[in-house]
């Protein structure tokens, strides 16, 4: 009891709980704590180095002290800070009541950090294993930014992902002298990883972002296909329609791929006359997808799940939008790059996670 370390003194090593044991039945009352079970297992099992988030530190003492009066072989013990991001609960014992209430979708939520988590919003081990080892053993407590695991997975997995369109609360565009025909498109734009074809005609979908910023008399180049000049802006009278009894299925039961219909989801058309396939450093470069090839399509996108104690009740959101019907081809867990969007994973039924930019 005079010992200075606290956790020596008289410390618990055994608890008396009556109840039934899944495998042991009522033939055991005594059972013995983390502190006294941890050093003996780790001495019987072979284990040669013990790793210990610093919160034990004071443990240690008694981890030693079992082991040295029972005469057992004493692992070498390392210390370390625990990995913790800001916004992101690391613990079980937090993690737990959030997937009980039903705060999250599950133990693999997206936006929590267990592997499963981060598995399914598109993070690979390989990236993992070298944020990790960046980061060494340290006793400093610091929150490393999320954003280093993202460039170590953006390096891996930036050339094997295809390149696709995708218009967020897309905006019909429509071209007026625009010809139907197939174009062929690349995969990536600097390695070979195949190329797509498209049936486009004189009506697309761009996203409302690039829509907002559009001015009559804007030239402006739809990227990989040909340059336009606005004619004019107005809005549609098709507006707010619902578009669900417009759309027909020519693909399989995955949901694609589906024509769109001639209606988009804002109170504006955009009118334009095609100009010229010649590139202009300087003209600005939209992403459109045509309105034939047009897939309705979610993307999720985690947002931090705690700001300060509190919990965010907006940590995730739906983007709805219009994507290429190619991507109803590409199997569940698929990696892409939504050109000016970011990296996804497919999640199948129309949606894929948002990984990172």
């Amino acid at each position: 009891m005079a010992d200075q370390n606290t956790a020596m003194r008289d410390p618990t090593l055994f608890r008396i709980i009556d109840g039934h044991h899944p495998k042991l039945g009522n033939s055991n009352r005594v059972w013995p704590t983390y502190d006294f079970a941890a050093p003996i297992e780790d001495s019987l099992d072979g284990v040669t180095h013990a790793l210990r988030t610093k919160e034990y530190e004071l443990r240690n003492a008694l981890y030693f002290a079992i082991l040295e009066r029972l005469s057992l072989r004493q692992p070498v013990m390392l210390e370390f800070s625990r990995l913790e991001f800001e916004g992101m609960p690391v613990s079980k014992r937090k993690i737990k009541p959030l997937v009980e209430k039903g705060l999250v979708q599950g133990w693999d939520d997206p936006r929590l950090p267990t592997l499963a988590g981060i598995k399914r919003r598109g993070f690979l081990p390989q990236a993992i294993r070298k944020f990790v080892l960046s980061l060494g053993l340290t006793l400093s407590e610091t929150k490393p930014p999320f954003e280093a695991l993202e460039a170590f997975n953006r390096k891996i997995i930036d050339p094997r992902c295809i390149r696709l369109f995708f218009v967020r609360d897309p905006v019909q565009l429509q071209v007026r002298n625009g010809s139907s025909k197939d174009v062929t498109l690349s995969n990536h734009p600097s390695i070979n990883l195949g190329h797509r074809k498209i049936r486009v005609s004189n009506s697309f979908y761009i996203s409302g972002n690039d829509a907002a910023s559009i001015r009559v008399g804007d030239e402006i180049r739809l990227m990989e296909l040909y340059n336009i000049k606005i004619a004019d802006i107005k809005s549609s009278e098709l507006s707010g329609s619902d578009n669900s009894n417009n759309r027909t299925s020519t693909g399989n039961s995955r949901g694609g791929p589906m024509h769109a219909s001639n209606r988009s989801n804002s109170g504006r058309v955009v009118i334009a006359e095609q100009i010229g396939d010649e590139i202009h450093q300087d003209m600005p470069k939209i992403k459109w997808v045509a309105l034939a090839d047009a897939l309705p399509y979610k993307v999720v996108i985690a947002r931090e799940l705690y700001i300060g104690e509190n919990y965010n009740t907006n940590s995730l959101e739906t983007c709805d939008g219009f994507a290429e019907s190619f991507v109803s081809s590409l199997n569940e867990g698929t990696m892409v790059q939504l050109v000016r969007f970011g990296f996804c994973r497919i999640n199948g039924d129309n949606t894929a996670i948002f990984t990172h930019r």
